[in-house]
Formats: C-alpha cells, sequence, structure tokens
C-alpha cells in the first residue's frame, strides 16, 4: 500500500479528518511531478508536493478545510488551486503547479468483525465496498489475506475478546470466530461493556440458547442478553456458502443502519445458522 493510502486508512480507522492534497498538474520548472500526494491531519502530514513555501501554503489551506470539518461541516467539494513558483512563494523554480484538494471525513459506521475464517472473508470483501470501518480480528495472523480494502484494519490478537474494549461506541459487532469458546468470551466481554450498537453471532437457535445459558449462570444481565441475535443474517436466505451468509448478514447490517423494518433471522432459521443439530465441527467450519 502507498504511503498516502495507509496514511488515510490510519486516519481515518481512528476517525479523524484528513485532506488529500494532490499535484492535478505541472507547467515548466517544478519540485514535484503531476500525481504526487500528501496527506494533512491536524496535527501532521505524510508525503510532499514539492516543499518550500508552495508546501507551507498547501498545509495552511488544507488545515483551513479541516477547520470547516470541526465546525461541523462535511468538507465540502473538492477544492483546486493554482500556486506560480516564483516571488510571491520565495521560490525560484519558475514554473507552476494546480493543485487538488480532497477533505476525507471519516465514516462513522463501524463495524468489527471477528474471525477470518470463509465466512469472515466473504463478509469483509463485501463491507469493504460499503460506507464503513471494519476492524477485523481473529488469533491467527496467517488466515488474513495479503491485501485488505483501505477502511479494513486488520488486528491479530491473542485474546480477541479483549479487542472489545478498543471498539468506537456504538460499532456493530459480528462474531463467527472458528472457536465456539472464542465466540462466547467476544459475546461476553461486548455485553458486559454495552456500548455496541448490533450484536451478532453466527449459529443456530440451539447455541444461541447454550450461550444464554453460560451468560446466565456467569451473572449477566437479561436486559443485555437480549441485545444478542442469534442466528444472523435475514431472514429467508437458507443458503450455506460462505457468500451467501456474508450477503445475507451484511444486507442485516444495512437495515439496521437504516432503520428498516428488519425480521431477525431467530425467527426464521437464516444462513447464519447451522442446523440445530448439526455438529460443532460443522458450524465452526466457517
Amino acid at each position: 500500500m502507498t504511503e498516502w493510502l495507509s496514511a488515510l486508512s490510519e486516519l481515518e480507522a481512528a476517525g479523524r479528518p484528513a485532506v488529500l492534497v494532490t499535484v492535478l498538474s505541472a507547467a515548466g520548472s517544478t519540485p514535484r511531478e503531476a500525481g504526487a500526494k500528501m496527506v494533512v491531519s491536524e496535527d501532521g502530514l505524510r508525503g510532499s508536493v514539492g516543499g518550500g513555501n508552495l508546501e507551507l501554503q498547501a498545509v495552511e489551506v488544507a488545515r483551513g478545510l479541516l477547520a470547516a470539518v470541526r465546525a461541523g461541516g462535511e468538507g465540502g467539494a473538492p477544492l483546486v488551486k493554482e500556486f506560480a513558483l516564483g516571488p510571491s512563494l520565495g521560490q525560484c523554480c519558475g514554473g507552476g503547479v494546480s493543485l487538488l484538494f480532497e477533505t476525507v471525513v471519516p465514516v462513522h459506521w463501524h463495524v468489527a468483525v471477528f474471525g477470518a475464517g470463509h465466512v469472515g472473508k466473504a463478509l469483509v470483501k463485501l463491507l469493504g465496498d460499503l460506507p464503513c470501518a471494519v476492524s477485523w480480528i481473529d488469533s491467527r495472523e496467517a488466515e488474513f489475506p495479503r491485501e485488505v480494502p483501505p477502511r479494513v484494519r486488520r488486528v491479530v490478537s491473542d485474546a480477541p475478546e479483549d479487542e472489545v474494549a478498543d471498539l468506537p461506541e456504538g460499532a456493530d459487532v459480528v462474531v463467527m470466530t472458528h472457536s465456539h469458546a472464542v465466540d462466547q468470551q467476544v459475546v461476553e466481554a461486548a455485553l458486559r461493556r454495552g456500548t455496541h450498537g448490533f450484536l451478532g453471532l453466527i449459529g443456530s437457535r440451539t447455541k444461541r440458547a447454550r450461550c444464554v445459558q453460560r451468560l446466565e449462570a456467569r451473572g449477566v444481565p437479561p436486559e443485555a442478553i437480549a441485545r444478542l441475535t442469534c442466528p444472523i443474517g435475514v431472514a429467508g436466505v437458507h443458503g450455506k456458502l460462505p457468500a451467501e451468509i456474508a450477503v445475507a448478514v451484511a444486507a442485516q447490517l444495512l437495515q439496521r443502519r437504516g432503520d428498516l423494518p428488519a425480521r431477525d433471522a431467530a425467527e426464521d432459521e437464516g444462513p447464519g445458522a447451522a442446523p440445530a443439530e448439526a455438529p460443532a465441527d460443522a458450524e465452526k467450519a466457517r
């Protein structure tokens, strides 16, 4: 991943706005060629569009756009400004550049996907094309693909349940790890914190009943347990392929996000559910 794209991804994952500055065109003698990029945040910058006073003025313009975002704006349309590299900038290149300023405001929808198995991969692939930031969490580093969409942050953790504490408030949480024990720990951590949006657990109604029994035995309040959705996925989609399950779960997340009427898969055994009497290994092969 290029430096500027990495910078934007890191800032977005942290919920911080930025301005992407691009050399749109360059004429005559200029320090950087067309296509050079710089990412400006409120307290830093990555990359370069040429250094010197040109870059100082570009940063000043970018920080002005960020100030507008802080004041409640959405960033506005892209802005193009022309700069002559002469005495007015204290530069003697003699050429001129056109700079494009694009404000990148982080999305406010955050989804945490616990599990990098087949269904997790399929779901994250879909979420990468949606306006959300994704924390993708698993203990198995080798399960993650080499490349992920820009708004996806991979988290390798020996204790995935501990990552719940670092999720943004209101984040949607989808639990589909390779282990029933880990599933249980993540769900309990999310319910005890109590700041999530949607909390979904892959599995059957039988799995939900066992999970609820364990949560009750560990003193998790009934009102907290009631916020758990299991099975997951929109009703009426019964396919068991990873892509089919992922589409149904993504659709459910979109329904919840849009406050549209949504019938839980628990009312109609959906694609996120293994058959009630399925062997444990079959349900975990995801």
